[in-house]
Parts: C-alpha cells; sequence; structure tokens
C-alpha cells in the first residue's frame, strides 16, 4: 500500500519551514516573484472594490496562498487542466487569463469571462483551459476526475488538477473520486489547500486526520505534505506529482500547507483566530517575501523590484478601470447559456 510521505513544516504559520531541494534560476525566482505579485495586488484591489460596493454576491481572496498555485503552474505543460473552488481568482491568472476579463466578470460585466452572470465564484476559460470556479463545497473533484478519465480515453498525456480545500476534503463525493481515481488509474492531481481554517473552523477541530496527505491511504493513492508557502517546494512536489501521473502510474495528492491572511470571505470577519498569529505567518512566511529576499540574494536590485511591482499595479489598475466602466450584460442574457 502506498504511504504518505511528509515533505512540509508541522504547521504552516509557526515560523519553521523546512528547506527545499529545489534551487531557481534568477529567471524562476523573477517569474514567480512577477506572478504571485499580480495575483496579490489584483485581490487586494477586489477587496477595495467589493468595499466600495463595485463587486456584489461573495468574494473569496486568494491572499497569503499564491505560492500553490504559481509553483504548481510551473510544473504543468501546455494542454494540462485546472479547477477549483471558489476561491479562484489566482488560479485563472496563473494559467494566463486576462486580469480585465476575470476583473469585469467580477463586477458583473459583459466583458467578463462569463459574460457577467457568474460571478466571482463561476469563470471559465476553455483556450486556457480553466474549467471553473465552482460556488458547491467539493464539486470540483468528481469534475477534475472526470477531466482525467477524458484525458486516459483520449489516450494523451495531459494531467488534470483539481484544487480543494481542507474543508472540502470531508466532502463523500471527494472519496468517492479517490476511489474511481485510483481503479481506473486517472492522471488526476488532487491538490488541498490546507488553510488550517475551512470556512471558520480549525482543522484540529473539524478533522480526525488532520494530516490530509494520507486521506488516500486505503485507496492506496500517494501523497506527500508540502510546504505551500514557499514556491520552490510546491514546484519540486508538483514535477513529482506531474511524472507519477503522466506515466500512468494513477493519481497523486499534494497536501499544500497554506495560510490565508483575510478571512473565509470578504464578509468574514475571521474572529477565530488572532491578529497575533495572522502577523506571525506574514512575517516568518509569505511567499512573495521570500522570493524577494532571495532575489536581494541573488544581486537583483531593490529598484527592479520596484519596477516589477509597479507594472503588476498598472496591469491591476487598468482592469478595475475597464470593469467599472464596462457595459453591463443586455437583460437578453438572462435566457441564454441555459438548461430548457
Amino acid at each position: 500500500m502506498a504511504t504518505a510521505k511528509k515533505t512540509a513544516t508541522p504547521d504552516a504559520g509557526n515560523g519553521s519551514r523546512p528547506q527545499t531541494n529545489l534551487t531557481f534560476t534568477k529567471e524562476q525566482e523573477l517569474h514567480a516573484f512577477r506572478e504571485m505579485m499580480l495575483i496579490r495586488r489584483f485581490e487586494e484591489k477586489a477587496g477595495q472594490l467589493y468595499g466600495m460596493g463595485a463587486i456584489g454576491g461573495f468574494c473569496h481572496l486568494y491572499i497569503g496562498q499564491e505560492a500553490v498555485v504559481v509553483g504548481m503552474q510551473m510544473a504543468l505543460e501546455q494542454g494540462d487542466q485546472i479547477i477549483t473552488s471558489y476561491r479562484d481568482h489566482g488560479h485563472m491568472l496563473a494559467c494566463g487569463m486576462d486580469p480585465k476579463g476575470v476583473m469585469a466578470e467580477l463586477t458583473g460585466r459583459e466583458a467578463g469571462y462569463s459574460k457577467g452572470k457568474g460571478g466571482s465564484m463561476h469563470m471559465f476559460s476553455k483556450e486556457k483551459n480553466f474549467y471553473g470556479g465552482h460556488g458547491i463545497v467539493g464539486a470540483q473533484v468528481p469534475l477534475g476526475t472526470g477531466l482525467a478519465f477524458a484525458n486516459r480515453y483520449r489516450g494523451n498525456k495531459n494531467v488534470s488538477i483539481a484544487y480543494f480545500g481542507d474543508g472540502a476534503a470531508n466532502q463523500g463525493q471527494v472519496y468517492e473520486s479517490f476511489n474511481m481515481a485510483e481503479l481506473w488509474k486517472l492522471p488526476v492531481i488532487f491538490v488541498i489547500e490546507n488553510n488550517r481554517y475551512a470556512m471558520g473552523t480549525s482543522v484540529s477541530r473539524s478533522s480526525a486526520q488532520t494530516d490530509f496527505s494520507k486521506r488516500g491511504a486505503s485507496f492506496n493513492i500517494p501523497g506527500e505534505q508540502v510546504d505551500g508557502m514557499d514556491v520552490r517546494a510546491v514546484k519540486a512536489a508538483g514535477d513529482k506529482a506531474v511524472q507519477w501521473c503522466r506515466e500512468g502510474n494513477g493519481p497523486y495528492i499534494l497536501e499544500m500547507q497554506t495560510y490565508r491572511y483575510r478571512g473565509h470571505s470578504m464578509s468574514d470577519p475571521a474572529k477565530y483566530r488572532t491578529r497575533e498569529e495572522v502577523d506571525k505567518v506574514r512575517h516568518d512566511s509569505d511567499p512573495i517575501e521570500q522570493v524577494r529576499q532571495r532575489l536581494l540574494d541573488l544581486k537583483v536590485s531593490e529598484q527592479e523590484l520596484k519596477s516589477v511591482d509597479a507594472e503588476v499595479r498598472e496591469i491591476v489598475n487598468a482592469a478595475a478601470d475597464f470593469a467599472q466602466h464596462a457595459p453591463e450584460p443586455d437583460a437578453s442574457e438572462l435566457y441564454t447559456d441555459i438548461y430548457r
């Protein structure tokens, strides 16, 4: 029986991070820095627009978890597919979707990726192999397994990545998907983004088995814990899991030990944890600051890093301006893209 391999910090935010064996080149560090900065600045702007009333409905921000999706995306190839939950803006940006289209969907505009009808939780891009954005907890896991089944059926080498959180990891449909994926040796990587609190309950109170990398043990699915705050550790684990799947060995589980700085959604004051805890994670483990420091050590100037940030801010500001002034969808759109 396959066993879970632990390679990560025992608890994200405790100030103790293992060293990864993977070393990035300066170009890789700069790429990771820019991609994570784009996600963070975008999410900060989305939070501002939500506070101004320009974004309605639910809005779940990805601030703090950027290394997970950026590191995994660096391990993928053209044709690999992504599917995730409602904390999805970062995943969209990482796979190359246009920030203007994403922000326009948040504000309910015609130019949004779902024509302004899906909002924060329901966006898709077939061109970028991004299959949502799903508002039902855990619903994307069987769908991601289905994508892997299609790949196996077609005989290609593509891999699907199904992201879900620690809260969704207790859903029954997740384990049905595990069983099917291993039974048919489907090329799917189940990425559990363990940010420790799900909707607001600590994993120690909600889960009898808090080592989520072991959740596939009874199905013979190998898994490992990963320091999800270190983009290099994520990339290294992603490379391993992708190779496992492409070689026809079946599914793989990666538990990314990460942390969200904001509440579950914009309506969550996050009173279930202390400000000191959040500040400690920011100080000790922030994924962007880790890369920034390594770049400085590689003699990249502070001015060059500020230039990257300025470029990203310009992109995000342009997206926000576009999203607030683009036309809203025509009323006739209410009757399109629906089952009858």
